[in-house]
């Protein structure tokens, strides 16, 4: 016996609207649902908001293609092994989706075409190992951010998990509490916005959904 499932989903005028199709091979029933862990969703639904190391909220980055660039010099430089997990997360796990995915050697922190994710290695307050966070939020629409930073702690926290974590935050993934229908912070399907991140977790078949069907 063959159960085969397949999610359909559309966004029209801020609402998420779910489609279940069922295919049945052979007989017997399976179902599979889609989490919607993109920003907005039911129960996340803020503005985009200029924030800080200390906190702030999820915001979408402004278009499909994205620039990145990773602090090379003075107390946020990167270190050479972390730098290289940023470059496979950034090519293994959203190179592939309908983003496009660019380095960014002279990055541009001000005006028009300013670089979209700027990562960072220091010191995150409180108990997190890994922050994003808005630091361009844009008016209009009012979910964009021109550009963000990650910042991830040094001394082993800068996984490629992790990487994949605030990066997803980066384009506008959230936790599990933040999905619809909410499910754990651990919970199989969230992929790599678990939380904590599994050391070598990846964004998973739900998130490259969610990513596509926004860009």
């Amino acid at each position: 016996m063959q159960r085969i499932s397949l999610t359909v989903i559309s966004r029209s005028a801020g609402l998420l609207l779910l489609v279940g199709v069922l295919l049945v091979i052979g007989g017997g029933v399976a179902w599979t649902s889609h989490i919607d862990n993109m920003v907005p969703t039911i129960n996340y639904d803020k503005s985009c908001a200029e924030g800080s190391v200390n906190g702030g909220t999820v915001c979408q980055t402004d278009n499909s293609t994205v620039s990145y660039y990773m602090t090379s010099s003075g107390s946020l430089a990167l270190e050479s092994d972390d730098k290289q997990d940023v470059q496979q997360v950034l090519a293994n796990q959203y190179a592939p989706t309908d983003l496009t995915v660019n380095y960014d050697s002279t990055p541009t922190y001000s005006g028009s075409g300013e670089t979209d994710i700027i990562y960072q290695e220091g010191d995150v307050p409180g108990a997190n190992t890994g922050r994003t966070w808005c630091n361009d939020a844009s008016l209009a629409p009012k979910y964009i951010c021109d550009q963000q930073y990650v910042r991830i702690e040094a001394g082993g926290a800068y996984t490629p998990g992790l990487t994949c974590h605030e990066t997803g935050h980066a384009v506008g993934l959230v936790h599990g509490p933040d999905s619809y229908p909410a499910v754990a912070l651990n919970h199989p399907d969230i992929g790599c916005m678990k939380k904590p991140t599994p050391v070598n977790e990846g964004l998973g078949g739900n998130q490259i959904s969610n990513i596509n069907n926004l860009y």
